[in-house]
């Protein structure tokens, strides 16, 4: 345990220091391929820093803010685009938080906003019901041999989905508290979507959404209409997205599972990409003359994410064993709390 923790302190401050490479350095130099150039070093170091890491829980998050999240955003900072660029200038603590945290500042906030020390930025009122309820399925997780193994996976889709939501509201307020800056909601209710298009674009991991349109969509949108129509761009500029999220998702997780990749998870991504494609053609056809009553369309949307999540994007985890690796994990991290609610004591052995 001690030397994990010295390695996360490693891990913290190499990536503080290339941060504060980048905000007083990079940033002085001409935007374009000399800034891009200027952060290759950067780039090859937060691809190796979660392999310091033995822990699944930490090396996932580390590669996702960093690894991810930091990486991309630094190369739209290299061509003077992305959150790192826009709006007024930043402060160091802003552009470090912006930087690698799953979050993006509220639009027209030029400064800081002066909370009186009583107006302390509280964590959405329902997070504690989620951190309860993720505890509570956790715990059940001892008993997956006794439940069938669709049941198993249907906790563990609520599992993955509450672990994101309490992580993301975490350092939503860590932002409010130490920037006094206001960020927008990481998800916006993704079990209503209507559609694919509005699962993945409206309301699903925005932070990521928003992230990959300005990486991928928007160049290879770009680029195919040097090839095709304006009107046919969008679709191999979906698909290209898709693709790239689902080998993001695959190095994501080969640090937390250390196995070669089975690209079933690339598969997963490809396979939405294509029908999110179709969708959209069906939808043109259609010009709004017909649509399925909500009632319709929000179970069979969210029925066929959580179908092809069944067949394509927890078997690779589960073979591994990283669903039991995180969730011994995070028994640890909840064990301080059993004493006081004896429900948990009940679930977890």
């Amino acid at each position: 345990m001690g030397g994990e923790i010295m390695n996360l302190i490693k891990v913290c401050l190499s990536v503080l220091s290339s941060l504060c490479y980048s905000y007083f350095i990079v940033s002085k130099i001409p935007k374009g391929k000399f800034r891009f150039i200027s952060l290759l070093p950067i780039f090859l170091l937060f691809i190796a820093l979660p392999l310091l890491l033995s822990s699944a829980i930490l090396s996932g998050i580390t590669a996702f803010f960093i690894t991810w999240l930091a990486t991309f955003r630094l190369a739209l900072f290299s061509f003077d685009s992305g959150p790192l660029s826009s709006g007024p200038s930043k402060s160091l603590l802003v552009f470090i938080a912006v930087a690698c945290l799953p979050i993006k500042i509220k639009p027209n906030q030029q400064q800081p906003s002066r909370r009186d020390h009583r107006d302390t930025p509280k964590l959405p009122i329902n997070f504690a019901v989620k951190v309860f309820v993720f505890g509570v399925l956790v715990g059940f997780n001892q008993y997956k041999e006794l439940v069938h193994p669709k049941i198993f996976l249907g906790l563990l889709c609520c599992q993955v989905f509450l672990f994101m939501e309490v992580l993301f509201s975490l350092c939503s307020a860590l932002v409010r508290c130490a920037t006094g800056l206001e960020v927008e909601q990481p998800s916006d209710e993704p079990y209503l979507s209507t559609s694919l298009q509005d699962f993945w674009g409206r309301r699903w991991n925005l932070m990521v959404t928003n992230l990959l349109r300005h990486t991928v969509y928007k160049p290879v949108k770009s680029a195919a209409e040097t090839v095709v129509s304006e009107r046919w761009s969008p679709l191999p500029a979906v698909v290209a997205t898709f693709l790239v999220s689902g080998l993001m998702h695959e190095l994501m997780f080969y640090y937390v599972n250390g196995v070669r990749p089975s690209w079933e998870l690339t598969s997963f991504f490809v396979l939405h990409g294509v029908c999110l494609v179709v969708e959209v053609g069906v939808k043109s056809v259609f010009s709004g003359r017909w649509r399925l009553p909500w009632a319709a369309s929000v179970p069979l949307t969210m029925g066929f994410v959580v179908a092809t999540s069944f067949w394509l994007f927890f078997p690779p985890l589960i073979r591994a064993g990283a669903d039991t690796r995180v969730m011994e994990e995070v028994k640890f991290l909840f064990e301080p709390m059993r004493e006081k609610i004896p429900l948990l004591n009940t679930t977890m052995p």
